[in-house]
């Protein structure tokens, strides 16, 4: 962390937010489940966390061991999947991740040998896994240090906000790129920092 606040607090827009915010604890073990916080991902989509959360528990109960072992996942009937709350989209998303991963594999060895940008290419191919949900991945289950994730609104507005940006479409998204090139290699950090920091408590 020393070395990341090293790198970020040179940006003194960025130092200052890093003050008045309470630093983050580590949030990803080595040798997660990405398969499965894949399956976690699709459902949180567009929805609350406490209804996310409900859902995929009622999801894995379907399972006999509350795993949902990919085989098992393509067995389950449509009214099954629909009994924990899960819509036809996000049923058929699951069951996406499941054939990916029985011909092409998900797994936390195998992906810790691709770059960041290919393991984007690697998994956005299965219909109903976008750029922002890998880049979340790659953050939060892989604990890769210099991710940028522009598609989320959270952190776009924090950064107009803090930085007084008022652009729109690509000059916005070249203005934010250029701004964020200041914290490689440690983007991710920044990016958590942002996201906890209160816009009420100016930079």
């Amino acid at each position: 962390m020393q070395a990341a606040h090293a790198v970020l607090e040179k940006d003194p827009v960025l130092r200052k937010i890093i003050q008045h915010t309470p630093e983050y604890k580590k949030d990803f073990d080595a040798g997660q489940d990405v398969y499965l916080a894949l399956l976690e991902s699709i459902v949180s989509q567009q929805i609350s966390v406490k209804a996310a959360d409900a859902i995929f528990a009622r999801f894995v109960q379907l399972f006999p061991d509350q795993y949902p072992h990919p085989s098992a996942v393509l067995q389950l009937s449509e009214a099954e999947m629909r009994s924990a709350g899960l819509s036809f989209q996000k049923i058929n998303y699951l069951r996406n991740v499941a054939q990916f991963t029985l011909v092409q594999g998900i797994d936390y060895a195998q992906l810790q040998q691709k770059t960041d940008e290919e393991i984007i290419a690697y998994l956005t191919p299965i219909k109903g896994v976008g750029r922002w949900t890998v880049e979340m991945l790659l953050m939060f289950v892989l604990g890769r240090e210099d991710v940028f994730p522009y598609d989320d609104l959270v952190i776009r507005q924090k950064m107009m906000r803090a930085y007084g940006v008022d652009l729109t479409s690509k000059l916005l998204k070249n203005r934010l790129f250029e701004i964020a090139e200041a914290w490689r290699p440690y983007r991710s950090t920044a990016c958590r920092y942002l996201w906890r920091w209160k816009p009420a408590v100016e930079p």
